[in-house]
């Protein structure tokens, strides 16, 4: 079953495949191009190599099939769902289930025609009957043997759907679950940056041209995370209810197969020949009709494995321009930039800030008369907050003497004096409390933003898709590919069975009903 990935910008939509997503025009933090990755693109041999600065064709040796589109020649664009000829050559390989579904229905529609003639023709009027005990009991035995391979193959059919159905479930769970979880990531990181843009210590807030920039970036983010959330939402439970349409279709078909090849036998083995005609007649549309699903389901297991192939190569050269370019970029290059920017910038400042507080406010012994400044703080000097981040924004390791976000505020409770009415310290303490939460607040907004920053950063390196390709093709994959041949073994036993069936109803009832007139005295 194909699969959908989310782009990670307005206007994207999920498109199918075995997991892909799909571009569409806007501009916020999604899976895009790392920066430089349009590449020179030169001509690929079909064994799939590649060289530096090269474009890279997907599944080459697995897509080299003849193309009927082409002069049946073997196509060499490699996996491209948004080819016409990739999807003539793949639907190529089921071309021979089509060609038997069609002939099946010709010349098994022209024997029924044939035979009904006959009948017609001759009831009025019996003639000696050749009998043979050999060929009545080859008939009987036939069909049994080919009424046991229909049971068999609904049991194969039915097993089959039910562990495609799970593993198609599982797939989009988790994709679905990536989504979230991209979502959620978005929506704290946006949740973090507008804190920062009002949180002040000691009447000290970021700069205003700051604020205005989190604005805008806030913005897009929360753009990105509301549109992926609710597509993700809707086509989610379309993808689902789709994929609960095609089991309950499978268990249909898995049900009345079973149904027509009991009834069948039963009605030949009783001589009840009218009634055998009719499911003859149902059974040879019925027949044609697996047939052609046998070809769509085995069309889907070949576009199901490329597609697997194809994310496990991309993952292998993910700077390489390949097919997914158009519809998975790993990110918006500029705005995850921008928010990675932002974030970093941010940090520093908000360290800044605190650390302006501690070494100008808290750690000064100022005289009664510079109130605010004084609030007779007293006692050891407080230490400063580590900056992960350098001046430039480059990362910065933390000093001697320093305490990092993960235990600043404890050890600056011990630096909090006890406070008059008039805010004043009556005990030895850097900090009041006021100023103590104050604080607390920016450390923990600064520590929420900088723990975001790796996560920004698979998302601009594509790390983050690359994963979640790794773990598909690793995990879900191997269950796709096997139990769509489930499925598609099933409906070809199911198909070929009663096909066969079909025939020696029709040969079991002309021996059986020979076996009878060649008892009774030729009338002339």
């Amino acid at each position: 079953m194909v699969f959908l990935l989310p782009d990670f910008r307005p206007g994207w939509r999920f498109v199918s495949l075995a997991c892909c997503l799909r571009v569409a025009e806007g501009v916020t933090v999604s899976f895009g191009l790392p920066h430089g990755r349009m590449v020179a693109e030169v001509a690929t041999s079909p064994q799939g190599a590649v060289a530096e600065n090269s474009s890279f064709v997907l599944a080459a040796n697995r897509t080299y099939r003849k193309d009927p589109l082409n002069g049946f020649n073997r196509y060499t664009g490699g996996w491209n769902i948004t080819n016409v000829e990739y999807w003539a050559s793949v639907g190529f390989t089921a071309a021979p289930l089509f060609v038997i579904a069609a002939a099946w229905f010709v010349f098994f529609g022209l024997t029924l025609f044939f035979i009904c003639c006959c009948y017609c023709c001759c009831s009025h009027r019996r003639q000696g009957y050749p009998y043979s005990r050999v060929a009545y009991a080859l008939s009987l035995i036939f069909l049994i043997f080919f009424t046991v391979a229909a049971i068999v193959g609904c049991v194969v059919l039915y097993k089959g759907q039910g562990k495609f159905h799970s593993s198609t479930t599982s797939t989009l769970k988790y994709v679905v679950g990536q989504a979230d979880l991209t979502v959620s990531n978005l929506r704290n990181f946006s949740t973090y940056l507008a804190a920062a843009k009002s949180i002040g210590v000691d009447q000290i807030f970021l700069p205003a041209d700051d604020q205005a920039k989190i604005d805008t970036i806030q913005m897009k983010l929360n753009a990105t995370a509301n549109e992926l959330g609710s597509q993700t939402a809707k086509n989610s439970d379309d993808i689902q209810q789709l994929l609960d349409s095609v089991r309950l279709d499978l268990i249909i078909v898995a049900a009345v197969m079973l149904f027509l090849v009991f009834l069948g036998f039963v009605f030949s083995i009783f001589g009840l020949q009218v009634f055998v005609y009719v499911l003859v007649i149902i059974g040879w549309l019925l027949v044609t009709g697996t047939f052609i699903l046998c070809g769509v389901f085995l069309l889907l297991n070949n576009v199901v494995s490329d597609a697997c192939v194809a994310m496990n190569e991309w993952v292998e050269h993910p700077t390489a321009k390949t097919a997914l370019d158009h519809i998975l970029p790993c990110v918006d290059v500029a705005t995850a930039n921008e928010s990675l920017y932002q974030s970093r910038r941010v940090t520093y400042q908000m360290v800044n800030l605190v650390n302006q507080v501690v070494m100008n406010i808290s750690n000064k012994n100022f005289p009664p008369a510079l109130a605010p400044l004084y609030f007779n703080q007293s006692g050891p000097l407080m230490p400063a907050l580590c900056n992960p981040f350098a001046s430039d924004l480059s990362t910065r390791q933390c000093q001697a003497g320093e305490v990092d976000f993960n235990n600043a505020t404890q050890v600056w409770r011990g630096y909090m004096c006890q406070v008059s009415s008039s805010g004043t310290c009556t005990t030895v303490g850097r900090v009041t409390p006021s100023i103590y939460s104050q604080m607390t607040a920016a450390v923990n907004v600064s520590y929420g933003l900088y723990q975001y920053g790796p996560f920004l950063v698979n998302l601009e390196d594509c790390t983050f898709v690359r994963d979640t390709f790794s773990t598909i093709g690793d995990t879900e994959c191997p269950g796709l590919r096997k139990y769509s041949k489930w499925v598609y073994i099933g409906l070809v036993m199911v198909s070929a069975a009663v096909m066969f069936s079909l025939i020696f109803w029709v040969i079991y009832a002309r021996e059986r009903r020979h076996r009878k007139y060649s008892k009774l005295p030729l009338q002339y």
